[in-house]
């Protein structure tokens, strides 16, 4: 294993579904930002459409600018190879029809020092998971309705 992997933050992925595969790129500055400020690494960034028959289709970069609307070429050659057709299924089956999604790998590279520094002392991650945001703005709700009355 090389020091570069041994140096490696978290990697996270997600499915972003595009309704109607109605993409603004509106979301597309503010990920080379995070990129360019070095908190996170692009390690793969796929495209899929289901089409209203429930076939599934892996999308190049280039397949999304031909109408000149969404400049995409900033990620062009962002593909570890780490995604493969099992990730393009599963993502497909999470879609409605007739949506699109992108699929994003990356690597947080803003733990990345915490993360070596654990390992080098021989922890390891256990466990990992992401709360949604509706369920966090629910359980706060939630606790403000259950809270004792300030005095």
């Amino acid at each position: 294993m090389s020091d570069e992997f041994v140096e490696m933050g978290p990697i996270d992925y997600v499915v972003v579904e595009f309704p109607g595969n109605r993409m603004t790129g509106e979301g597309f500055p503010l990920l080379v930002d995070l990129v360019d400020r070095g908190l996170i690494r692009i390690l793969d960034l796929l495209f899929v459409r289901k089409d209203e028959d429930g076939s599934v289709v892996g999308l190049e970069i280039a397949d999304l600018t031909g109408d000149g609307a969404l400049d995409l070429a900033v990620f062009e050659g962002a593909s570890s190879g780490l995604l493969g057709q099992d990730d393009i299924d599963e993502a497909g089956a999470a879609l409605g029809p007739g949506n699109s999604a992108g699929i994003l790998v990356y690597e947080n590279l803003w733990a990345a020092p915490f993360a070596t520094a654990l390992r080098r002392g021989g922890a390891q991650l256990v466990a990992s998971g992401r709360i949604p945001v509706p369920a966090i703005l629910a359980a706060l709700d939630e606790t403000d309705d259950v809270r004792p009355p300030r005095t």
